[in-house]
Order: structure tokens, then C-alpha cells, then sequence
């Protein structure tokens, strides 16, 4: 396999992001993964990533521009993990945007964003008091300042998460069809060497579920 770039990922130490990082290592990518604790260390090496740690929670735009240095890509997969609004705020939302204001300092070309099916839609459809609302938000304001962006951006929308097995075949929807469907983490980790090993995707959203058309010939 040719030597490719380098691929940032941060939350590194996410379900996503640990599936993802052997695939980008396949396909020739160096990769480096953001985690907040040391002892998560061993874990991103033996996903074949070199492990940074940084709290990207507390992290400003310049210590993000440090770590993203001579990177060509970065992708976001971090998060707050729900439950408390502030930090769901802090990570998915301030973070993303910082570390989307840091890959332009930093000159990375590509910027992968894995967010959700709904994004677009939850925003407007969701009672404020839910207690999905804080994430939702969040996320769509993050997505929206990533299209604002100068960055050849890909925002990736899978549906419901799952433990099954890659099944590299997806179906793509439009985001007013974006019901309430499964994607297997793996089949996201897929879809993240796919868009970075083939520059699909480029400057716009995707959502898919599990589905029967494969990733290469769904999303191009």
C-alpha cells in the first residue's frame, strides 16, 4: 500500500475512532488520535495510531493547530457522551468549532466530521426540554460552521449506532428521510476510509444507514 498522509483523529479513544484507525493505516495513512487520559495510550497503539494526549475540551484553537501540524486530515469523533448539557455544549459544539478554526490555522486540507442522521432536522422538530435537544443542537451548529468553513469538509450522518460487523454496504438518504434507522459503528469506520482514501464526499453532507449498495458505489 502506498504511503499516504497523515490523519488526526480526535477522540481517539471512541468506539468510531478505534475501528477507523487500523482501516486508515491500511490504506497508508499515518494516523495520530487525540485522547484525553494517558492510560488510554495502549489502546490507540494497538489500533496502529500514535496517541497525543490532549483534552480537547479545554483545548484552545492553537494547541489544536500544534497537534493538527502537518496533517492532511482531521476527523472529529469526539464526544461528551450526553447527560450533562455544558459539556455536551463543550466538546461537541465549542470544540468542534475550534478544532475546525485550528485545521484552517493549520493548513489540513480535509476535515471529516461524524455527526448524525438528524442533525439538520432535530434542531427544528425537537421540544427544547428534551433531553436530546442539548446534543442535537449542538451538533447542528457545529456542522454549520464546518460548512462555513473553508476546509474540503465531509459531515458523515449515520443513523442509530450499533456493535454489528462492517457490512461495507449502505444506503444514503436525503436528511427529510433520515428516520430512525441503524448504522454499525464499523460500517462508519468504513465510511471514514473511504472519503479520505478516494476524495469522495467533498464539501458536503451524507446520510446513511445499513444498507445493500456498496460504500464505494453509494458515496462519491
Amino acid at each position: 500500500m502506498a504511503e499516504r498522509g497523515t490523519v488526526v483523529i480526535i477522540g481517539g479513544h471512541g468506539k468510531i475512532a478505534l475501528l477507523a484507525a487500523p482501516k486508515l493505516a491500511e490504506a497508508g495513512f499515518s494516523v495520530r488520535s487525540l485522547i484525553r487520559k494517558a492510560e488510554q495510550a495502549e489502546d490507540v497503539r494497538s489500533a496502529q495510531a500514535e496517541p497525543v494526549v490532549l483534552d480537547v475540551e479545554e483545548a484552545g484553537t492553537a494547541a489544536l493547530a500544534e497537534a493538527f501540524a502537518g496533517a492532511e486530515a482531521v476527523v472529529f469523533s469526539a464526544g461528551a457522551g450526553g447527560g450533562n448539557p455544558e459539556r455536551t455544549r463543550a466538546v461537541d459544539q465549542d470544540a468542534a468549532i475550534r478544532s475546525m478554526d485550528a485545521a484552517e490555522q493549520a493548513g489540513v486540507s480535509r476535515y471529516v466530521m461524524v455527526s448524525y442522521a438528524r442533525s439538520e432536522t432535530d434542531i427544528h422538530t425537537l421540544d427544547t426540554d428534551s433531553s436530546f435537544y442539548p446534543y442535537a443542537a449542538a451538533k447542528h451548529h457545529a456542522d454549520n460552521h464546518l460548512r462555513s468553513t473553508k476546509l474540503n469538509y465531509a459531515i458523515l450522518g449515520p443513523g442509530k449506532l450499533t456493535e454489528e460487523p462492517a457490512s461495507g454496504t449502505v444506503r444514503v438518504v436525503e436528511a427529510d428521510d433520515a428516520e430512525v434507522a441503524s448504522t454499525s459503528r464499523e460500517n462508519v469506520a468504513e465510511v471514514i476510509r473511504h472519503v479520505l482514501q478516494s476524495d469522495a464526499a467533498e464539501r458536503t453532507r451524507v446520510n446513511f444507514f445499513d444498507g445493500s449498495t456498496p460504500i464505494a458505489e453509494a458515496i462519491r
